[in-house]
């Protein structure tokens, strides 16, 4: 195992739009070697020993930065880490040494075993010192700081007692982790909550993000025939999202960005276009910050702040 290990020195993610990897676009990307700041995988799809997937980032990861994001770890569960999953994840980490490392402000496991959703936790001192300690115990054994995703939710639990960005802020805090920051889920979290997505964007605490990202979502509706988003990860980004995104990088200034696109997958072109607008914003943030000023916000449009106040107030 050990000659399969840090067969790459850590490359740091470049002030770009990166994409999620998926295995449809493998020979485009090898063959075309498209002009991308960086890939993410989620690590649940490469902590198998060897085979086609290995084979394949390897060689994509000899030729661009590499982004890894776990989603099963359930660090926001009531019960220890699975040391197994933890020690799989170490053993990529070391293998692909990826610019960033990323997991879920969630849970995925409980006594009756796994769920294969992301499920919110409540904002209380006892999951803040749950939380606080598990990424400390990541972080550990990792070896480097990671990244924590605020969620996307559908509900709120009474029992919170912080703001999600208060939580958030606390744990950063304590930890030292950074953030990712994923305007999407705010955009979802805000409709379903009825709180102001712009609002929470200026409430976060953007001093700790290091990573944004952008993901389609879809609307329905719920038992009251009012408007539900769900965060499907499976279409282009909304206009809305592209405007929070603009909101959090003129104040974070330049910083990775990726688009995240899991199911119903596009062209690569397709895919390609949606990191080239997430460009064009991070290069209008790279250029304020290069003369000193705040760009202008993003201005809403009448139809935004229609959506916006009828799911917000």
């Amino acid at each position: 195992m050990s000659e399969l290990l840090s067969q790459h020195a850590q490359r740091s993610l470049p002030q770009r739009a990166g994409v999620g990897l998926k295995a449809e676009h493998y020979r485009t990307i090898l063959e075309s070697r498209p002009d991308i700041g960086f890939f993410e995988v989620h690590a649940e799809n490469y902590m198998g020993a060897g085979g086609p997937p290995h084979r394949f980032l390897s060689a994509i990861r000899g030729l661009y930065p590499l982004s890894i994001h776990g989603v099963g770890l359930s660090i926001g569960a009531d019960r220890p880490l699975d040391r197994d999953h933890l020690q799989r994840l170490k053993a990529l980490v070391g293998r692909y040494a990826p610019g960033q490392v990323s997991e879920h402000l969630a849970w995925s496991s409980h006594d009756c075993g796994f769920l294969n959703d992301l499920l919110p936790v409540p904002y209380t001192a006892q999951s803040l010192a749950c939380v606080v300690d598990h990424i400390d115990q990541m972080q550990e054994v990792l070896g480097r700081q990671i990244l924590l995703e605020n969620p996307s939710t559908y509900l709120a639990f009474e029992e919170s007692t912080y703001a999600e960005t208060d939580f958030i802020a606390a744990v950063a805090r304590r930890t030292g982790c950074g953030l990712l920051l994923d305007v999407n889920n705010v955009y979802v979290a805000s409709v379903n909550r009825q709180i102001n997505p712009f609002s929470y964007i200026d409430a976060y605490p953007l001093a700790a993000v290091q990573q944004i990202h952008l993901a389609g979502h879809a609307e329905e509706a719920d038992e009251k025939s009012r408007l539900l988003l769900i965060d499907t990860h499976d279409r282009q980004v909304a206009n809305v999202v592209w405007d929070l995104f603009a909101r959090a990088i003129e104040q974070t200034g330049p910083i990775p960005a990726l688009i995240e696109w899991d199911s119903n997958l596009p062209d690569w072109p397709t895919l390609k276009a949606e990191a080239e607008r997430a460009d064009t914003i991070i290069q209008a943030a790279t250029q304020a910050a290069s003369v000193g000023h705040v760009a202008s916000r993003p201005q809403f449009t009448a139809a935004q702040h229609q959506l916006t106040e009828a799911h917000t107030q």
